[in-house]
């Protein structure tokens, strides 16, 4: 969750003033005409090409013409004088140390901590966004850190989290910020997770998935009208990803948020449950999330818990190795069983690893090796 104003106070003063980084309210400067100057958190963007109507960010599926002085769908990149800049650069509203199992990560450095870093804009608009106060926005109308990728690192370190998450919004938003972050923390040996939509291009996902150790990915619906009114953008790109992200060996773990009359139908789930095991997916841990009244999907109720019963039992049984179900502590569907002698083999309660009893990632009992990131 983002912090509180109370706890950034506090957090910095053990923290961030250690390193010298400073938190403040951003300028409201932003460029706009021409020989205007650029807001202090701006970075040349990757990933553009002009055209006689404005710049065309080739970053994500939306490839947002922008004009001069003008901002991206994602709130965070402006043309200025004929070239893309984002404005998030450095400049993270959300900065938190959190377990990895927030994420949700079952699978990966079980028991770790993550250094999180988030900066205002998405480039999906979901209706049902519990961060919607940041991701709807743009850096300009957000409190941020000053916190340039350096300075992430050296609090990944100070903070004794073995990984730096990019997360609470969109990374592929802040793709530059990421990126250079990432980087950074990869030659300090930390680890990278990227918590995303991944509603991303396939070029500069390739780039990012270099230096990234684990990604979480929202696979919002198994339906692409669905998506479309739902999340303002299109299922394709996001399955491009999913088989990406495998195929580069990167760590991955699949979000499935059940929403009423949205993403409940039995059907929908189980096509979604074929397609993953058809494409080599099947291995890979999909977590079934309750979903909880939010933004403008207020007006529906909870996910009721025998509806992410039914969608475990469905993935279970077309040959998905690892269900979970996320948002509703106390069920068994929250630890990691081995799949072939059903051992227990990781048990949780919230966010706290209770028993581990993995060895080398592999099961005590019958020497089931589980996939993941264990060490």
């Amino acid at each position: 969750m983002i912090i509180p104003d109370m706890d950034k106070r506090e957090f910095l003063k053990r923290g961030l003033a250690a390193t010298g980084a400073i938190a403040c309210s951003p300028q409201m400067s932003l460029a706009g005409g021409s020989g205007e100057k650029l807001w202090k958190w701006s970075k040349e963007g990757l990933y553009w090409s002009p055209t006689p109507r404005g710049t065309k960010c080739l970053i994500c599926p939306n490839e947002c013409v922008i004009k001069e002085g003008e901002t991206s769908v994602c709130h965070n990149r402006v043309n200025h004088e004929g070239k893309l800049y984002s404005i998030a650069y450095g400049n993270p509203c959300a900065v938190n140390v959190d377990p990895i199992e927030k994420k949700p990560l079952n699978h990966f450095l079980p028991g770790s901590k993550a250094f999180s870093i988030g900066t205002a804009g998405c480039n999906l608009a979901c209706m049902n966004c519990q961060n919607w106060t940041i991701s709807h926005v743009s850096p300009k109308e957000t409190r941020n850190y000053d916190l340039m990728p350096d300075q992430v690192i050296a609090q990944t370190i100070a903070t004794k989290c073995q990984s730096v998450a990019y997360t609470y919004s969109e990374p592929i938003s802040f793709y530059e910020y990421t990126l250079d972050t990432a980087k950074l923390a990869r030659q300090e040996g930390l680890k990278n997770v990227m918590v995303t939509g991944g509603y991303i291009n396939e070029e500069p996902l390739r780039n990012l998935l270099k230096h990234i150790d684990a990604a979480r990915v929202d696979l919002k619906s198994f339906s692409n009208d669905i998506y479309m009114k739902l999340s303002a953008g299109a299922l394709q790109p996001v399955l491009n990803t999913l088989k990406t992200i495998a195929e580069m060996g990167v760590w991955l773990e699949i979000i499935n948020l059940v929403i009423p009359s949205w993403t409940d139908d039995p059907v929908m789930i189980k096509r979604m449950c074929n397609w993953l095991i058809e494409n080599g997916l099947s291995e890979y841990p999909i977590h079934f999330d309750r979903f909880h009244p939010d933004y403008k999907l207020t007006q529906l109720s909870s996910t009721p818990v025998g509806v992410l019963t039914q969608a475990r039992e469905i993935a279970l049984a077309s040959g998905m190795k690892y269900v979970y179900i996320g948002n509703v502590p106390g069920l068994d569907a929250q630890n990691t069983y081995c799949p072939k002698c059903h051992e227990l083999v990781i048990e949780r309660k919230g966010y706290t690893i209770t028993q581990n009893s993995l060895v080398k990632g592999v099961c005590r009992k019958c020497g089931e090796k589980i996939p993941g990131v264990w060490e």
